[in-house]
């Protein structure tokens, strides 16, 4: 049996929460892991030897290209990785920005039918049928990137050439207390709050907004100073990204006739 659309709906945000939190869940818990080298990864696990192994080829080439600057390896190849999972990205946005343009006649139905939620709730699949809206579409490139990101982030935790470089002030296998932390905390909220004004107020997304960052920051003090260093990068990406993807809002999100 086919779940309510307002099931699907409120699925649809908490699956972000879950996600998000699962995922850091995951990275939490590779702070046990030792090192390991090229070979050990060849002869470990399927995850290790199939993905894990190739984003750290991939770091420690980049490396040598630099002098051995595992930094500018890092910075390089989280704009690889953004850039690849790009068309995932704007397909997310455009699912946003459909649902955005439907809102005002779903608030219609919403208080024409007040009285008949099984009335409500056809009126609004029908809707969605007629502009060609999967209310779950939002969420396939999320689930898809976490993958990527896991593994970039074992890629970075798992090398030993990275626990040993320095950069600035930062051993990157070595946590940073202050800086990269709050640099990594202040970057997510800021792309948290570039995403959440390109969409409808959900309460779930506004409480990921305020936690997420904090996690971060937390996490961030823990960690290698690579991982977090991995995150400014990736969230400033994202900010950059995210201005040039919504800055036509206002004249692109109209609503549905």
């Amino acid at each position: 049996m086919l779940l309510s659309l307002k099931k699907l709906l409120n699925n649809r945000k908490w699956l972000l929460v879950a996600g998000s939190i699962m995922l850091l869940a995951v990275l939490t818990g590779c702070t046990s892991m030792e090192t390991m080298t090229e070979d050990q990864l060849r002869s470990g696990n399927f995850w290790e030897r199939n993905v894990v192994l190739y984003f750290t080829l991939a770091l420690n080439t980049f490396a040598d290209w630099f002098n051995g600057e595992y930094v500018l390896a890092i910075l390089l190849l989280t704009i690889i990785v953004r850039t690849a999972i790009l068309p995932l990205t704007i397909k997310q946005m455009r699912s946003s920005k459909e649902m955005q343009k439907l809102q005002p006649k779903l608030l219609e139905l919403k208080k024409k039918y007040k009285d008949n939620p099984q009335k409500q709730q056809e009126e609004t699949v029908k809707l969605f049928q007629q502009h060609n809206v999967n209310p779950m579409a939002g969420c396939l490139p999320i689930l898809i990137q976490m993958p990527v990101f896991i593994a970039l982030y074992n890629a970075i935790y798992l090398n030993d050439e990275i626990r040993h470089h320095t950069f600035l002030w930062l051993q990157l296998g070595e946590p940073d207390k202050w800086v990269l932390p709050i640099l990594a905390a202040l970057t997510t909220f800021i792309q948290s709050k570039m995403m959440m004004s390109q969409q409808p107020a959900q309460p779930a997304m506004q409480f990921m907004t305020l936690v997420f960052p904090v996690l971060i920051f937390i996490m961030s003090m823990q960690f290698p100073a690579a991982l977090p260093l991995y995150w400014v990068f990736s969230n400033i990406y994202t900010i950059v990204q995210n201005f040039f993807l919504y800055r036509n809002k206002d004249k692109e999100v109209q609503p549905a006739k």
